[in-house]
């Protein structure tokens, strides 16, 4: 009994694992996607962070190699992946009684262009992906800037994630 159960079992999951468009991932990459290309995401905001493009760029590279088995090529990917970093700002979030802000916003917002090449009925061109992450107002910008921007990077990554291959 406890043999057929296992067999059973086994054949559930080649059964799900071969029919190529589920995967355990969560993605819905078609069998014959093979590879992705992303590029580098360009900085164009106007306030400057120079580590920023570079940071999202290998944090998105690094989730497909994690999450997919894509090849990751220079140029010509069955995916593609393009964008550019078009917000970099802090705001007030929270004002005391006094309209002294006691919690200051800072925002990234990027516009990504995604083709796949094999399904073009996938495609977006300049879809806003933004995030976000507060701090105390009595810390500066630059003592909490490089974990805000982790932080940032990692829910933007998940996000064009899931649009461009999960299609959540």
């Amino acid at each position: 009994m406890r043999l057929r159960n296992a067999i059973i079992a086994i054949a559930a999951v080649l059964c799900i694992a071969s029919c190529g468009i589920y995967s355990f991932s969560g993605t819905s990459i078609k069998p014959d996607v093979k590879s992705i290309t992303i590029n580098y995401m360009e900085y164009k905001a106007m306030k400057v962070n120079p580590s920023l493009s570079n940071d999202l760029t290998e944090a998105i590279r690094n989730q497909f190699r994690r999450m997919t088995g894509l090849e990751q090529l220079d140029m010509d990917g069955d995916l593609e992946i393009s964008g550019q970093i078009t917000g970099y700002d802090v705001r007030a979030s929270a004002v005391t009684a006094g309209d002294v802000a006691a919690q200051n916003r800072l925002t990234v917002t990027v516009k990504i262009d995604f083709t796949n090449r094999k399904y073009p009925e996938e495609d977006f061109t300049g879809k806003t992906f933004s995030a976000y992450a507060d701090y105390d107002s009595t810390n500066s910008l630059d003592a909490v800037e490089s974990s805000l921007c982790a932080e940032i990077v990692d829910k933007l990554v998940e996000d064009i994630f899931n649009a461009t291959v999960a299609q959540w």
